[in-house]
């Protein structure tokens, strides 16, 4: 089992930063391909960026060169660092661990990018 729990989220303006957080307990965290999800309203939920416990590192076209995704593992943390934040970026962003066939999500935390 896996617990997650986002934060780092909140409304800032077109161009802004943010840095979410999501925190992770219970199995062994560096088993674990992490990811960082969105879901906008009366949209499907997409991937944004992905890290898996050797490092390597994937993103969704509409984030590169804007968004990082890191992780600590002796900290049991994943991190996305978001960089020109434009208002198509607002949605709940959901943290994600996965291996193999068995996946855990954290609740959300919502990112709002608007003047």
């Amino acid at each position: 089992q896996v617990q997650l729990v986002e934060s780092g989220g909140g409304l800032v303006q077109p161009g802004a930063s943010l840095r979410l957080s999501c925190s992770a307990s219970g199995s062994v965290f560096s088993f674990y391909t992490m990811g960082w999800y969105r879901q906008a309203p009366g949209k499907q939920r997409e991937l944004v960026a992905s890290i898996n416990g050797g490092g390597s590192t994937n993103y969704a076209d509409s984030v590169k060169g804007r968004f990082t995704i890191s992780r600590d593992n002796a900290k049991k943390m994943v991190y996305l660092q978001m960089n020109s934040l434009k208002p198509e970026d607002t949605a709940v962003y959901y943290c994600n661990a996965r291996r193999a066939s068995t996946s855990y999500w954290g609740h959300g935390t919502q990112v709002t990018v608007s003047s």
